[in-house]
């Protein structure tokens, strides 16, 4: 998911003067939401929503938590509890100073992506394409969002007056993806 940044953005640090403001728009990456505390020294249990989390949550990276006036924080201790990954943010060791972020999402801003294979996309990437079918030509809606499955991935694509389609992310269904043109190419299943 992607939120434009247009507000301030406040860096956590241990005094007033480290705190830094920004008003550039910047694009961030959702990859967790904090969805309770953990104990009363500032661990926050956290559903990771990124396909990186080994990279995405290690002692000493930054994060931003999303709200009115976002947040950077680096974090100060990982660990892994049961289905949750519990962060503890340098300078926010106290439950009092972290409850606050419950239900907040934890975002990266763009620079902070990793490449990927060429046949890799970000979900950002995908959401906002044209699906053509390729029998027809015909542009069949656009990619509105994307479902995951434990089989696989499944397109959510949404047209004018018309039900919304499930495409697989399967080989035998989508056949091109052209980021640059904005179009992906799809074979309908009878099925679908």
């Amino acid at each position: 998911e992607v939120s434009k940044l247009t507000e301030n953005f406040t860096v956590m640090g241990k005094d007033e003067t480290s705190i830094k403001r920004k008003t550039d728009i910047m694009a961030l990456y959702k990859v967790g939401t904090i969805v309770n505390t953990h104990g009363i020294r500032g661990e926050v249990r956290v559903i990771a929503t990124t396909d990186f989390p080994e990279e995405r949550f290690q002692k000493g990276s930054k994060l931003i938590i999303d709200g009115k006036t976002p947040v950077e924080v680096e974090i100060a201790t990982v660990r892994n509890h049961k289905q949750f990954v519990l962060l503890s943010f340098k300078d926010l060791q106290n439950i009092n100073l972290v409850e606050q972020y419950k239900t907040h999402d934890l975002m990266v801003p763009e620079e902070a992506l990793q490449d990927l294979a060429d046949d890799e996309y970000y979900y950002h990437e995908i959401v906002g394409l044209d699906v053509v079918d390729n029998a027809t030509g015909k542009t069949l809606g656009k990619v509105a969002e994307i479902m995951e499955l434990p089989a696989n991935d499944v397109w959510v694509v949404k047209a004018k007056g018309q039900d919304d389609i499930f495409l697989p992310y399967i080989e035998n269904v989508v056949t091109e993806i052209d980021l640059d043109a904005g179009v992906a190419k799809v074979n309908m299943l009878e099925e679908i």
